[in-house]
């Protein structure tokens, strides 16, 4: 049951092989007796979801369900869930329940899914390793001595170990992409603007983008067709109809364009990643797709443009948690200075007081211009090189990251080390454009991703040659050992 797709689960809520409180109930235990290893979820909502279960049962059986009836996934824990806690894995949450639902979890509600619980991360969304969660870090599945990625790496661990069909992310700058790789699943980006953020505990405002996390393309279209769609509460929500995003999965492949930036196969890549990578782009060559060279030449400052500009909009939105209205508060204040201080210092862990303040400092008075606004510049040329590519192409592809896995406490006292594992995810956030990771491969026993790059609202042409590559292909159905 564990191993089903979520295409394949509603085919059998829908034909009766078993029920959604019989599946429940078989996650749930799963996720008793199996995530002690992986530490991918934060909090487990029992009740919530037999509730849910057994509403759906109700649904099926008056022959009322659609789609997602039933059928559980897990939420990143980053989506404000009513009643229960929304952490965003730090101290400066751990005693938030939220009073409402993010629209996205709302959308899942509405849809008749199941909730199983809320999944580990980095510490608001600040990380590519799962290691400045509060909770202690989520481990690979693949090799628990190694990182699942982050900061969704909870939602991608709990995939790939089979403790929930699918499950949300987000991606700030990567965040759904490189744990897919790492992990070993697919993990789609939309579009800026195509899933809502309200209700979604911001990080960087114009760069965090909600998304599927799944075993297959097809599950992710499945779960974008409920997430995707136009919310008047978020104002930068777009207002465009939403296709659904199955509708397209079987078209062949043939004349697709592909682009292969030459910046992406250059510098500190893994040779074995390199390799897996272009294999990839033969099957598709197979399919009928075309390839061409391409380049993207400011690729390598989409690094430091990215951690300028997400930590100071961090930086401003962190203003919020003070100690004075929710969250951790300090013990004792003396005054209100030593309230917020000490709330601060105390409810932060180290890599979001890192960012806060490196983002402070570039929103100061006398280096706004030489800092953030260069920075924002660099942001527009990034964005008109993949306007120039994708006039030329269909998609861009490449290698989802630099490397594989890496262990657990390797990189964590060289944060800039663990920047560059982003190489080749952040642009993508900063230009505002979808983007996925499909598993393409292994090294040395850990999963690789090949990542595919669309035009704005392209969507169903990312999902369409994911799909086919994954019917031409099995590095999808591989799981870790023991699983």
């Amino acid at each position: 049951m564990f191993d089903k797709t979520l295409a394949e689960l509603a085919a059998g809520l829908k034909t009766g092989q078993f029920s959604s409180v019989e599946l429940t109930q078989a996650y749930l235990a799963r996720i008793k007796a199996e995530d002690t290893k992986y530490n991918s979820f934060i909090s487990v909502t029992d009740d919530l979801a037999l509730e849910q279960a057994a509403a759906a049962d109700s649904l099926i059986a008056a022959g009322d369900a659609g789609t997602f009836t039933g059928l559980p996934i897990a939420h990143k824990d980053i989506f404000c869930t009513q009643g229960v806690r929304t952490s965003c894995a730090s101290k400066m949450l751990d005693n938030f329940i939220s009073p409402y639902n993010a629209t996205v979890v709302d959308k899942f509600n509405q849809a008749g899914a199941v909730t199983l619980g809320k999944t580990n991360m980095d510490e608001f969304a600040m990380g590519s390793s799962n290691e400045s969660s509060f909770y202690g870090p989520c481990k690979n599945p693949w090799n628990t001595d190694c990182v699942p990625g982050g900061s969704s790496g909870g939602s991608a661990a709990a995939v790939s170990a089979q403790l929930t069909p699918a499950a949300t992310g987000s991606d700030t700058g990567g965040s759904i992409r490189q744990p897919a790789a790492l992990c070993g699943i697919t993990g789609l980006k939309p579009t800026y603007g195509r899933v809502s953020r309200y209700g979604m505990i911001a990080f960087a405002s114009s760069l965090d983008q909600g998304g599927p996390m799944t075993k297959t393309a097809e599950d992710a279209a499945l779960m974008l067709n409920v997430m995707a769609g136009f919310d008047k509460r978020d104002s930068t929500s777009a207002d465009r109809d939403v296709p659904d995003y199955t509708a397209d999965l079987t078209k062949p492949l043939d004349g697709l364009r592909i682009g292969l930036p030459k910046e992406f196969f250059s510098g500190d890549i893994n040779a074995d990643i390199a390799a897996q990578t272009q294999a990839a782009i033969k099957e598709f060559e197979k399919l009928g797709a075309t390839v061409k060279e391409v380049s993207l030449p400011n690729t390598a400052l989409s690094i430091p443009a990215y951690y300028i500009i997400a930590p100071a909009e961090a930086s401003s939105n962190l203003s919020r948690f003070d100690g004075v209205r929710y969250g951790y508060r300090c013990e004792d204040p003396v005054d209100l200075e030593d309230l917020y201080k000490r709330s601060r210092g105390e409810g932060f862990g180290p890599e979001v007081k890192r960012r806060i303040l490196v983002g402070a400092y570039a929103l100061s008075e006398g280096f706004y211009d030489a800092y953030y606004n260069k920075a924002q510049q660099i942001r527009r040329l990034i964005r008109d090189d993949f306007t120039k590519v994708l006039s030329e192409v269909d998609v861009i592809m490449g290698p989802t990251t630099p490397h594989p896995a890496f262990k657990i406490g390797e990189k964590s006292s060289d944060p800039v080390a663990m920047y560059m594992e982003d190489i080749f995810t952040l642009s993508l956030n900063l230009a505002g454009l979808p983007g996925m990771s499909i598993p393409c491969g292994t090294v040395d026993g850990l999963p690789t991703g090949l990542q595919i790059i669309g035009d704005y609202f392209a969507e169903q042409k990312l999902l369409n040659v994911a799909h086919q590559f994954q019917l031409a292909t099995d590095w999808h159905k591989q799981s870790p050992q023991g699983i």
